[in-house]
């Protein structure tokens, strides 16, 4: 019967990326959007312009993309300690990401969809209304990309406690998914002016689907890059290759040790847990494995398993 407490032993399972600041910010677009979106709706429905009621519903959907981004910073801190999250809740930031990069994606296929129809069927335009309300959007939304910008670029600090981690500059997916959301809105609008302005004053109507075509294409990579870098963390992506062999080559220049396992993967979105089984004919603690890992700052929990060999034909030439 244990008459001493194990807590020293026992790992932290906290690898949220604390972003408050990130936070906020989102907070404070969310709330710009969401009234400009407003203004946009009733002022489009009391003046009958189409124009205007398309742009506010277009915002809604970013007003719902800067809602799963608060969400998911909420949800995350929230449930750091929670035991029914085998690792933790360090990837719910990333799933984030991940889904408001799925929404972008969407409305690119949109713009493109109705972009190359008006290219075959023309829509009559109101030029000084299409381009005040572009205006309108374009400001709101570099607004929201200066209050965005700093804490995409400098944020942010990881809840991880395991000697294994070091600070260091990380990437926080759930607030780049809402800083992309407003870049693609700024550009989208910044493309519409220049597409209103060629057709109310040299006769340019085609520029305007042209330009839609042209958005929609660059909103689609944009999106595709960022769920490009969540998704792998999201399926358990191992680490680099180079990373994993030095891993390897440090333990097994100690002795004559030799893994006969080895299990990398992510448990947030700058953390990873390992799982490694050694084999050799002189075990030593698993402390000392571990100590051989301490340069390895990348692994925040890792598991170790030692199997002692008898006979020469366990360990691989």
């Amino acid at each position: 019967m244990h008459t001493h407490t194990i807590d020293e032993w026992k790992h932290s399972h906290d690898f949220v990326l604390d972003n408050q600041q990130g936070e906020r910010m989102a907070f404070y677009v969310l709330g710009l959007t969401a009234v400009t979106m407003v203004i946009e709706i009733v002022a489009g429905m009391a003046y009958g312009s189409m124009a205007l009621l398309a742009d506010g519903w277009h915002m809604g959907t970013h007003v719902a993309a800067f809602l799963i981004t608060i969400f998911a910073y909420r949800y995350a801190r929230a449930h750091a300690n929670n035991p029914d999250y085998a690792f933790g809740t360090g990837k719910v930031g990333v799933l984030g990401g991940f889904a408001s990069a799925v929404a972008l994606a969407v409305v690119a296929l949109v713009m493109l969809l109705e972009s190359v129809q008006r290219f075959f069927t023309p829509h009559a335009i109101q030029f000084d209304e299409a381009i005040m309300v572009a205006v309108i959007g374009l400001l709101v939304n570099v607004v929201s990309v200066f209050l965005l910008k700093d804490d995409h670029h400098h944020h942010g600090h990881d809840h991880g406690h395991d000697h294994h981690h070091h600070g260091g500059h990380h990437h926080d997916h759930n607030l780049k998914a809402a800083y992309m959301h407003v870049m693609a809105d700024a550009f989208t609008s910044l493309l519409a002016i220049v597409a209103l302005l060629s057709g109310k004053y040299y006769g340019w109507d085609w520029m305007d689907p042209v330009m839609g075509i042209v958005g929609a294409i660059i909103i689609t990579k944009w999106a595709y890059g960022l769920l490009q870098e969540s998704s792998p963390i999201l399926l358990d992506g191992s680490i680099d290759r180079e990373y994993l062999e030095s891993i390897e080559q440090t333990i097994e220049a100690d002795a004559d040790n030799r893994l006969s396992d080895i299990h990398i993967w992510r448990v947030g979105a700058h953390h990873y847990a390992a799982i490694i089984t050694i084999v050799t004919h002189y075990p030593q603690s698993v402390e000392h494995y571990k100590s051989l890992l301490q340069s390895f700052d990348k692994l925040s929990h890792v598991t170790v398993e030692v199997i002692q060999c008898n006979s020469e034909p366990c360990i691989p030439a």
